[in-house]
């Protein structure tokens, strides 16, 4: 799920890879990661999508189709909810601190932390 975040989630696909029930390999999933394959994969498209959006050269619809998001209005408040801000603002936004830093120092240090309570409540 991590390279491959643009594609279209397909938990069967996975469950039969880990030779695995789609339930149990959703279950499994939550256990292991504290939230559902759908979050996961959301917040990896919402990572990827933060780096676009600080490039500043795609458009936020453009950063979202980009991702693999199909609607714009979910991947906005997905991103709102993980990032605390819309899309546009975090796109106006001055990073320009950032650009001393290499790579692996900004992914850790701007890596979207999902609220537990909000994975537990919401299924995917």
């Amino acid at each position: 799920m991590d390279r491959e975040y643009a594609r279209p989630l397909d938990v069967e696909a996975l469950a039969r890879t880990a030779l695995m029930s789609s339930g149990h390999f959703s279950r499994s999933f939550r256990a292991a990661y504290g939230e559902t394959p759908y979050s996961y994969l959301m917040t990896r498209r919402i990572e990827r999508a933060m780096t676009l959006l600080r490039r500043g050269d795609l458009s936020v619809t453009e950063v979202c189709f980009e991702v693999g998001c199909s609607s714009l209005g979910t991947f906005s408040t997905r991103f709102t909810e993980l990032v605390g801000e819309t899309p546009s603002a975090y796109r106006a936004r001055d990073h320009s601190w950032l650009e001393p830093l290499p790579a692996c120092l900004v992914r850790v240090a701007l890596r979207p932390v999902r609220n537990r309570e909000a994975a537990t409540t919401r299924s995917g």
